[in-house]
């Protein structure tokens, strides 16, 4: 995730860190090129081109576009938004937890139990960026069936095994066990909201839509303008493809929040604050939080 104050009005317009443009460079280049051969097409033959298409049609059509896009956008940065509040909530559950057990276990029964929250928020980053997961919980989680299906999962599941067993043998009330247990929950409950949001993509009709007629409205540009705006047609339809092709983009971007590109959310550092919390319900040295790297927080 791009992370920086708003910066003044010349490196506002010339920063590349955190810009679409690089990912949409070639697009534009393609375009303009076109519209330069259109151009002087025109100039050169013009008798094949005695009616030019005007720009009334290209309004109506640019018009849907946009609010198409607008539409893709916003359901784009809705599931970002939804990302980035489940693992907000995953954060808090950690802290309450940091809280509940060293109050309500001594120090040698809470100290696995916190260590198993760490496990957790490392299953789930790895589990959302497709890496090793099993490795990801190995050495954190004692108890986790790391040869599952869902290893992250089973790490919640030894949680509460060892709580109940507590519970039973007295060390817990049931009242106790069942505030212990409702932030289990929650966190179960942010595990299976981040599983459905990179599990289930937009519909790939809504991508496929977009970027066909944001290609064909640009190609076709040129046709209408460069009758009365001629060697400034290729200019307007760069800052056109520029505004389509970017917006699409950062939909792209936006769609899958948990990878690794620049407007995605920040799991290694979200994930470092969790260990960060836990260790310090410890009592042990807390790792240093991560910092953007070039404005870029991973």
């Amino acid at each position: 995730m791009i992370v920086r104050t708003r910066p003044n009005l010349f490196t506002l317009l010339f920063t590349m860190q955190g810009s679409i443009l690089p990912r949409v460079a070639w697009k534009l280049v393609g375009i303009v090129a076109v519209a330069c051969l259109v151009v002087w097409a025109e100039a050169r033959w013009p008798a094949f081109f005695p009616v030019t298409a005007g720009v009334a049609p290209f309004t109506l059509v640019g018009l849907a576009l946009s609010i198409f896009l607008s539409f893709r956008n916003n359901a784009c940065y809705e599931r970002w938004w939804e990302a980035r509040k489940a693992w907000g909530s995953l954060i808090g559950e950690v802290r309450n937890l940091a809280r509940l057990l060293p109050a309500l276990l001594p120090p040698a029964e809470a100290a696995p139990q916190l260590r198993r929250l760490s496990a957790f928020a490392h299953g789930l980053h790895a589990r959302l960026r497709g890496l090793d997961e099993a490795l990801a919980v190995d050495g954190k989680a004692p108890g986790a069936d790391l040869g599952g299906p869902n290893p992250t999962d089973s790490v919640l599941a030894a949680l509460t095994r060892d709580l109940a067993g507590l519970m039973q043998a007295g060390r817990l009330t049931d009242i106790q066990f069942g505030l212990l247990e409702a932030r289990i929950e929650a966190l179960s409950g942010v595990h299976t909201a981040c599983e459905r949001i990179a599990n289930t993509p937009l519909p790939f009709a809504y991508t496929l839509l977009v970027y066909r007629t944001a290609w064909l409205y640009c190609l076709l540009l040129p046709v209408g303008l460069t009758g009365s705006l001629g060697w400034a047609t290729p200019v307007v339809v760069a800052l056109v493809g520029y505004t389509f092709f970017g917006l699409d983009a950062l939909g792209d971007e936006l769609e899958e929040p948990f990878g690794t590109e620049p407007n995605d959310l920040p799991l290694d550092a979200m994930v470092r604050a969790v260990d960060r919390i836990v260790h310090h319900a410890l009592g042990e040295p807390m790792p240093v939080p991560l910092a953007p790297d070039g404005y870029w927080l991973r």
